[in-house]
Order: structure tokens, then C-alpha cells, then sequence
């Protein structure tokens, strides 16, 4: 199949556009679609997502930060919320209590997980979920609910036994 845009070089990329209703589907080659991307870009940036997300038109809330700068680039908050784009990387921890919840819009959540084989996610799964049984037990002992936290105690140890078996299966 030929590039629909060129009509020279085999389509690679396959775009398939909704607008107004109506489906279209272009097949492009790579320079075709690098072109078409960013034809897009410039329609709708990232800057505009964020925008979206983010809700520059609301009035400045007390938790919105005025006046707070990255130590490391001088990035502004607010400039963050105009280009839509991090200065760099310490920008995550200078903006961190305000990040959490654009990221969890963006993402659903805002804990990174990243991509990863199977087996691997599914370790860092077990460990998540140890981790959130260890802090209810916790909860569960300083609020003195020793019934509740003898159940977590059981389900504890139930996942920390499955986590070893699977631990010396793996091994095998």
C-alpha cells in the first residue's frame, strides 16, 4: 500500500482521524506522517492539553503556588502553565505537591510505573501490595482495631508465603 499523501513511498503508519463525526483513515509513509504530526502539533499543542487540564481560566486558589521558581532552571509555576513543558528535571521536585494531580488527569495515576515485562510488573504489583498491607496493619494497630489488624496480619503473611513460592519458582 502507497503512502494516500505522496503517493511514491509504502505507507508505515496508519492515522485514523475522527472529525465532526467522521472517521477517515490516511496511510502514510514516515515522512508524510512526520510532516502530518506537525501539522497537529501546531493545531494542538501540549501546551493546550495542559491548559485544558490544568484550568488556567479558575482564579488562583490558595494551594496554586505564586512566586515558587525551580532552584535548579529559575522556572516559574506560572511559565510552566504557559509553555506547558518542565524546565528540567529538578522542576519535578520544586513543583511536586502541585504535579499530582495533573498527573493524575493526564495518566490516572500519579505514580509512574513505566513499561515492563510481565514477570516484572507483576513483582513490583506484590511488592505494592505488601506495602499497602504493612501500612493498614499499621493503621489498623494504632487505631487499637486489633480484630481488623489480625486479618491484615493474616493476609500478610498469606501474600509474603505465595511471594516466596513464587520467589523459588522463579529460581528453578
Amino acid at each position: 500500500m502507497l503512502c494516500d499523501i505522496c503517493g511514491k513511498n509504502p505507507a508505515t503508519v496508519h492515522l485514523t482521524e475522527i472529525i465532526d463525526d467522521q472517521m477517515s483513515e490516511l496511510h502514510l509513509c514516515e515522512e508524510c506522517a512526520h510532516q502530518k504530526s506537525l501539522q497537529m502539533e501546531q493545531q494542538f499543542g501540549l501546551s493546550d492539553l495542559l491548559a485544558g487540564l490544568v484550568e488556567f481560566e479558575k482564579p488562583v486558589k490558595d494551594t496554586e503556588p505564586v512566586g515558587v521558581k525551580c532552584s535548579s532552571c529559575g522556572l516559574s509555576y506560572a511559565d510552566f502553565k504557559k509553555i506547558g513543558r518542565l524546565g528540567c528535571g529538578e522542576c519535578y521536585n520544586a513543583f511536586r505537591k502541585y504535579l499530582g494531580v495533573l498527573l493524575k488527569k493526564i495518566h490516572g495515576s500519579n505514580q509512574h510505573v513505566g513499561k515492563s515485562p510481565l514477570k516484572v510488573t507483576k513483582v513490583l504489583k506484590k511488592k505494592i501490595d505488601l506495602q499497602e498491607l504493612r501500612r493498614r496493619l499499621q493503621q489498623a494497630i494504632e487505631m487499637e482495631a486489633f480484630e481488623e489488624a489480625a486479618k491484615i496480619r493474616d493476609q500478610l503473611r498469606e501474600l509474603e508465603k505465595k511471594s516466596a513460592q513464587g520467589d523459588n519458582e522463579a529460581k528453578e
